[in-house]
């Protein structure tokens, strides 16, 4: 099966550099015309650096044009893809990528950052997704990817907002998947390990070396394919490729009169034995899985 995005329009946030720029090459070298979304201050340099990855995509032959928009701003957001559609006339991909960090322990982090990497993190992500989201039910197509991190799923020291605004990828992902999917709308998430001006200072040389964002990208053009699953949480980075799963316990009931925290605490190794889990589809999945038991229990014996 060969993957290409021929006569498809790619949207990539934070595209200017790092993971973003290389996304946007991988999509534009198999056929996908793109819209390079960085953000470049009134005051910052006159060539930005999504013009410069349009020129790198334009000398290899594709084609793509930069856009100076604040993924926090949903007005910014949506002229760009109102402007998409009177360019190219759809949009078929959106790769959020833009991100930002503001490091501290959470004693000493101010809220002020807190809410900005929420803001560009989450937010810009939504803003994105509620863009395209009418655009992409009318085209009965669509592909919308989410950047997480592993910071949010297992933590990482100093990192409350991002881990935080990480984590908050997994909740949308679900939803957007299951409202998405009659549309043909694939939602996934992922998380990669990338040497890139996000983690300058943060990787050893001998880890740094084997970080070229260009490892990561395969995965985001699989994940954004035409025949991507979807709801999958793919990390990537260095070359190796590993699927997060969540799973849960099949658990232990508590009759009424053992519905103890003493008991609980007594039944902790049972209720935590990973022998059977399984992964649930959506949310009144565990709720009738948690009531099963009691549903049983209370049925009259030969019912």
């Amino acid at each position: 099966m060969s993957i290409r995005f021929d006569g498809q329009v790619a949207i990539v946030t934070g595209a200017g550099r790092g993971l973003g720029r290389s996304h946007a090459l991988g999509l534009a070298a198999r056929g996908a015309r793109v819209v390079i979304v960085d953000f470049t201050p009134p005051d910052g340099p006159s060539l930005s650096s999504s013009q410069r990855v349009v020129s790198e995509i334009e000398e290899a032959g594709g084609t793509a044009v930069a856009a100076n928009v604040d993924v926090t701003d949903f007005a910014s957001v949506q002229s760009l893809v109102d402007e998409t559609i009177r360019r190219w006339g759809r949009v078929d991909i959106v790769v959020n990528n833009a991100g930002i960090l503001r490091d501290k322990t959470f004693a000493k982090m101010e809220l002020s950052d807190f809410r900005q990497v929420m803001e560009v993190h989450v937010m810009g992500s939504v803003h994105c997704a509620k863009a395209v989201w009418p655009v992409m039910r009318e085209q009965a197509y669509g592909r919308i990817l989410l950047t997480s991190s592993s910071s949010g799923l297992y933590g990482n020291f100093g990192q409350a907002n991002y881990g935080t605004a990480k984590a908050a990828m997994l909740g949308l992902m679900n939803v957007l998947h299951l409202e998405g999917e009659r549309y043909n709308i694939r939602v996934n998430m992922l998380l990669p390990t990338a040497a890139t001006a996000m983690t300058e200072g943060l990787l050893t040389p001998l880890v740094k070396e084997q970080l070229d964002p260009a490892s990561v990208t395969p995965a985001v053009l699989f994940l954004v394919s035409k025949e991507a699953p979807s709801r999958v949480m793919l990390c990537a980075g260095a070359g190796s490729f590993a699927r997060t799963l969540i799973v849960e316990t099949q658990g232990v009931h508590l009759p009424p009169d053992s519905r103890t925290p003493e008991n609980i605490a007594a039944a902790f190794g049972r209720i935590s034995d990973p022998a059977g889990a399984i992964t649930m589809a959506n949310a009144f999945e565990q709720t009738e899985k948690l009531a099963a038991p009691a549903i049983a229990r209370s049925q009259p014996v030969g019912h």
